[in-house]
């Protein structure tokens, strides 16, 4: 079995209130890691050191294609002395997709974070959502991406829910990219069907509708409480030789509690062990 992380999104409530609090909370939990998604005013040497106490790893980090573009050397060296060895692109506006503005040359641009990373000994990954999964000729965004930016520079952090919603098999695709996919993102949901919309997003900003959680098309669910075959995920991984699996959960659900909703994810998984 891997080492489980969180993606800090996910108690983003909490943390903006108490951070080391609540890296404190998660290590009891049973995490042993974590990913940010942001660091809330600390200092990169403050962090490193709080992680070190408490004896959490700093695995990685998401992080705006804009922000790393805007000052890379800062955002690479600040992560890198916390310990981190990986960042990830979280997300790209629509201009920066197929048949956007800016598409080719996001291509170009993240290659050339991928080479700054590797001078800073990190590793650039890229986090997807289901939008990759439209066709660009015959082939996925997804997989034009990884095939026009080489593995020295940009490995996968395959979501495996987003995966999952775009019709394809998580586990057959963290298979189809082993040896390249080295942190795993453990996501978990629910979904009436393929062509649901309400309730997805909340991640990137746009907000879920007003409706209940069990009248929604789609939600998400602690690991273990969804569709997702996460037996067969962890044995993808494995075949894939991934190094990490990082829960994340973009809302809480249930009448759950955030905290609650990453405690219960890891308590299922480390049941797996």
């Amino acid at each position: 079995m891997f080492p489980i992380g969180v993606q800090l999104y996910s108690v983003r409530d909490y943390a903006e209130k108490d951070f080391f609090g609540t890296l404190e909370r998660i290590k009891q939990m049973g995490y042993d890691g974590v990913e940010f998604a942001g660091l809330y005013g600390r200092k990169p040497a403050e962090v490193k050191e709080f992680c070190e106490k408490i004896n959490l790893v700093p695995v990685s980090a998401h992080v705006s294609i804009e922000e790393m573009l805007t000052d890379p050397d800062k955002v690479f060296s600040d992560y890198r002395i916390i310990g981190c060895k990986f960042i990830a692109i979280p997300y790209l506006t629509e201009d920066r997709r197929p048949g956007g503005a800016n598409y080719e040359n996001t291509l170009i641009q993240i290659k050339s974070l991928g080479e700054k990373a590797r001078l800073h000994n990190l590793t650039l990954l890229y986090h997807n959502h289901n939008f990759e999964f439209e066709k660009v000729g015959d082939k996925y965004f997804l997989d034009v991406l990884y095939e026009t930016v080489p593995a020295d520079f940009l490995q996968t952090q395959l979501d495996t829910c987003w995966v999952n919603v775009a019709g394809e098999d998580p586990a057959e695709y963290l298979k189809k990219y082993a040896g390249r996919s080295p942190v795993v993102h453990i996501k978990d949901f629910v979904m009436k069907d393929r062509k649901a919309t309400s309730g997805l997003f909340e991640l990137i900003g746009i907000k879920p509708s007003e409706e209940k959680a069990d009248e929604k098309d789609f939600d998400f669910r602690p690991v273990g409480y969804g569709v997702q075959d996460v037996p067969a995920l962890i044995k993808a991984a494995e075949f894939a030789k991934s190094q990490w699996l990082i829960v994340e959960i973009d809302r809480p659900c249930l009448g759950l509690d955030s905290l609650e909703c990453v405690k219960i994810s890891v308590e299922y998984l480390n049941g797996l062990k």
